[in-house]
């Protein structure tokens, strides 16, 4: 579900209604949270939702399932090897994917989506969702910063 703007000062979040101040009251209290989580493990894990490579291998393992290490590379255009080997083990690590080892030679190794890796998809599909809707927005908010910046370089405002 999409979050969205019902009437000014509203959103909508799947089967409530919120109010903006609602909104930054339990911004506030999450951001104290995330502040007062000693051992990062919620920074490091908020980490993935933000980063390209950890969503585009829970994407690629949540549309096609199961797949290899090469598989995965293939549908992750410029990722390098040692990046893709780097988040996979972050994501394991979080307990967000499975990694299989089977005794064959050569080794294969296969990943899979674990429940917690599908919960963090699926609730990042609504912010994806606003992003491509909303990219105009953002095109347009960068003409005009850069247009501002280009007359006055040493802006202070």
């Amino acid at each position: 579900m999409i979050a969205q703007r019902s009437q000014e000062g509203t959103h909508v979040i799947p089967d409530e209604i919120v109010t903006d101040g609602d909104a930054l009251r339990q911004a506030e209290v999450i951001c104290q949270t995330l502040r007062e989580d000693d051992d990062g493990v919620r920074r490091e894990v908020l980490a993935h939702a933000g980063s390209r490579w950890s969503l585009g291998i829970l994407h690629a393992l949540g549309v096609y399932g199961t797949m290899r290490h090469a598989e995965i590379k293939k549908q992750m255009a410029g990722v390098t090897q040692r990046m893709l080997t780097k988040t996979l083990r972050s994501l394991e690590r979080d307990g967000l994917l499975i990694r299989r080892e089977f005794d064959e030679k050569p080794l294969r190794v296969e990943y899979e989506l674990t429940s917690l890796g599908m919960a963090l998809l699926t609730r990042m599909s609504p912010i994806w969702t606003w992003v491509v809707e909303n990219a105009e927005d953002f095109r347009e908010a960068r003409r005009t910063f850069d247009s501002q910046v280009r007359k006055n370089p040493w802006r202070t405002k």
